[in-house]
């Protein structure tokens, strides 16, 4: 009989990428792969595109840490979704439960303990989000982005690595510079902020524009609704965001300036692409970005500057060093074992497979 699983993760793109990168594996080794997510999430918007995953729609409260009315009634939301999920575990029957994290995983994974299902989460970030904290409780095992986070997750914990989607290897320069219209006689410096974008990363760019073009072209992935199109010049391509073609992108890109997401910058990091990273700060975060960049500086794979050492001129300063010492970083990065954990994580996913 078919062996099946469940995937579930939602709330940002980062805790839904990482299930997709399992996929192919997954599909060739002919395990059908359902989704729980919610009805409005990014997960279902990204998920719904693919043709070969069900998605099942579960309610879910969201885990907040400051006060909200919503507090007093989310967690009755939370309990309706383990219900949910209970019964599409009933119908599905899976060998097993992948969890990405995100308040939609909760009420899943404690439905699959409770069904004794075994129960697989990753954890991307340097410690573990609210999510994850409450599904360790009920997880069979722990997979772990950085290997420091296992001292968090006790001996549940695996380091495995995050799974990086296979198309992000296929990129190739010639593509990307014919997409971007540029002619390959400058380094091309890449500026991310992340799905929503980043104000202030985006600020700094357009205040340094001149004199960042003296050097570099430059892809600005500037998020929904903040393209500047009086801005645009020969040599700066701005986009909200760029999907299919961002392998081609990555391919012709030499450098990168990024916000310190995990999935983003194991995605550099496979890809030896040397990165200046801009961590959210504290006061925006629960801190995980400053954590990841300061692991990522002290291996040797990225330079970090804080926002709020962040202007034109740091900036401009930091992008000029990060360049002259690019080899330095894509020698570090490309000795990198566990740079891709797609293995990893799925060797740990079989193994749970097989006890069902």
């Amino acid at each position: 009989m078919e062996k099946k699983i469940i995937l579930t993760g939602g709330g940002s793109a980062g805790h839904v990428t990482p299930n997709l990168a399992l996929l192919p594996q997954l599909q060739a080794e002919g395990i059908e792969v359902h989704y729980i997510g919610t009805a409005d999430g990014i997960e279902r918007t990204i998920v719904s595109e693919r043709s070969d995953i069900t998605y099942h729609v579960i309610s879910s409260g969201k885990l907040r840490r400051y006060f909200s009315w919503k507090n007093f009634t989310d967690p009755f939301r939370v309990l309706r979704g383990m219900f949910q999920a209970r019964r599409i575990m009933r119908e599905v029957k899976p060998a097993a439960v992948f969890s990405k994290g995100g308040f939609v995983s909760v009420p899943v994974v404690i439905a699959a303990h409770g069904k004794h299902i075994p129960v697989v989460t990753h954890e991307s970030d340097y410690t573990p989000g609210l999510a994850n904290k409450i599904n360790a409780k009920f997880a069979d095992k722990i997979c772990v982005t950085f290997e420091d986070t296992l001292s968090h997750v006790g001996a549940k914990g695996v380091h495995t690595g995050t799974p990086i989607r296979p198309e992000l290897y296929e990129g190739d320069k010639a593509r990307g510079l014919s997409f971007l219209g540029f002619d390959d006689k400058k380094p091309i410096l890449l500026v991310m902020g992340g799905s929503l974008g980043a104000a202030a990363v985006n600020d700094a760019v357009r205040a340094a524009l001149p004199k960042l073009l003296a050097s570099y072209d430059i892809v600005h992935l500037c998020g929904k609704g903040k393209v500047e199109e009086s801005l645009a010049q020969p040599g700066y391509r701005q986009f909200e965001y760029v999907n299919e073609e961002l392998p081609d992108v990555l391919a012709a890109t030499d450098i990168v300036v990024s916000r310190a997401g995990a999935n983003a910058v194991f995605e550099f990091l496979a890809l030896s692409k040397p990165a200046l990273l801009i961590p959210l700060p504290r006061s925006a975060s629960r801190g995980d970005q400053i954590l990841n960049a300061g692991y990522f500086a002290r291996k040797g794979f990225a330079m970090v500057l804080e926002q709020e050492s962040l202007t034109p001129e740091t900036l401009l300063d930091a992008v000029n060093d990060l360049y002259d010492r690019r080899l330095s970083f894509i020698a570090t990065m490309s000795a990198e074992p566990l740079a891709d954990g797609t293995d990893e994580v799925l060797a740990v996913i079989r193994s749970a497979m097989e006890k069902k």
